[in-house]
């Protein structure tokens, strides 16, 4: 799936000081990332706060991003959970026609066996419409999807083109690129070896330091991608310390501070999120302006 080799983001949905949606900040934010070169989109990851937003407020997101994206880049809608039944009932009664594939975290706080994690996608496997990412990030699931499991899933179904891998361990991420179908797409889920696991063979990264400073860090994974690591870790050095900023006191409070010095969209997040203290912002705050002279 050439479309998913480079930079995806995982869009945040802003919201404005009252706490509700922010629909012309999030047009701006979506221009944003395309004008900064990004390949494809995320709608309604993690990051964009799904846990806190209601069925009417998805879909305005939905809708949202859909006519600010104006067709320009792939969509991938998150759709995914921890009750295996209700996740394949949305993926048989959902209108997929502008998206392109799906993204589907590993089933989290039920701490299921790797058999029940490959039942789980088996049953997102034959009932979905389009192609699905798999996504394991133990950090928020509380259980791991080891290799072994996601190449069996790989091998067994066609239409699972891929697994964004945010385990944080460059050895398991090598596992999944050596042992993996042709085709098959290791996408990195962390910012901060998203570069390591690209020259290690892997496709390339949905980010969240990629939705603040989208020119620099899509740049950034090109380059790996086309083996030009020197330039590629300049880059890299250029802007590692925000990736840890950013998620020293959760995401996406980190990148929705970026996005208010950038005068994207306020910084406000829903609890039990909260917004980042001043030194941090302070810090981001610095650290955006610098990385734009």
């Amino acid at each position: 799936m050439q479309a998913f080799i480079g930079t995806g983001v995982a869009l945040v949905t802003p919201f404005k000081k009252d706490f509700s949606v922010d629909i012309e900040a999030l047009k701006k934010i979506v221009n944003h990332v395309i004008d900064g070169g990004v390949e494809y989109l995320v709608v309604l990851g993690t990051t964009g706060e799904p846990a806190t937003l209601n069925q009417e407020e998805k879909e305005i997101v939905i809708e949202t991003i859909i006519e600010a994206n104006k067709g320009r880049l792939p969509l991938v809608l998150g759709v995914g959970g921890n009750n295996t039944q209700q996740v394949v009932e949305e993926l048989k009664s959902r209108d997929f026609s502008k998206f392109s594939a799906i993204l589907s975290v590993s089933p989290y706080y039920n701490k299921p066996t790797q058999e029940g994690i490959y039942q789980h996608f088996k049953a997102i496997a034959e009932a979905a419409p389009i192609p699905v990412i798999l996504y394991n990030v133990p950090g928020r699931t509380a259980s791991n999807m080891l290799p072994e499991t996601v190449m069996r899933l790989a091998n067994d179904f066609k239409n699972l083109i891929g697994i964004k891998e945010a385990a944080g361990d460059i050895v398991q991420a090598m596992k999944l690129i050596q042992h993996k179908p042709k085709d098959f797409l290791i996408i990195s889920g962390d910012d901060m070896i998203a570069l390591p696991i690209v020259l290690a063979g892997g496709s390339g990264v949905i980010s969240v330091i990629g939705e603040g400073y989208p020119k620099e860090f899509s740049e950034m994974i090109r380059l790996g991608l086309n083996k030009k690591v020197e330039e590629a870790y300049v880059l890299h050095y250029k802007i590692m310390e925000s990736i840890d900023m950013i998620f020293e006191q959760g995401n996406p409070a980190g990148v929705k501070e970026i996005f208010k010095t950038l005068n994207l969209s306020e910084n406000t997040v829903r609890l039990p999120l909260v917004t980042v203290n001043s030194d941090l912002a302070n810090r981001l705050e610095i650290f955006t302006k610098n990385l734009s002279k």
